[in-house]
């Protein structure tokens, strides 16, 4: 039995290329609305930073589909993309300095 789990919470079974629902959905937990105020725009910060979407996740060092994700309200950065973001937010450069690759 191969299962996966679905970007909305569900769990789904493959069987012959089809997916069976083997579980709802999963409600989302609700946010704290003082989390959610404090939480940087990613979109702002990136055309801020003048960046793409492809630019600005390589150098976040995360796939284009999570910033496209977090742009659309699909998903929200948490933990540590959250604390990045906010440094970004207020010294953008100095992110991107730190960050970039170092040359050997």
């Amino acid at each position: 039995m191969r299962l996966r789990l679905k970007a909305d919470g569900r769990i789904v079974e493959l069987r012959d290329g089809d997916e069976v629902p083997l579980a709802p959905a999963m409600p989302a937990a609700a946010e704290p609305v003082e989390t959610r105020a404090c939480d940087p725009e990613v979109r702002d910060l990136r055309r801020r930073a003048q960046l793409t979407q492809i630019e600005f996740a390589a150098r976040l060092g995360v796939p284009v589909e999570t910033i496209r994700n977090w742009e659309q309200g699909k998903r929200s950065p948490r933990g540590p993309a959250r604390a990045l973001l906010a440094v970004i937010a207020h010294a953008p450069d100095t992110v991107f300095a730190a960050l970039a690759p170092a040359d050997v």
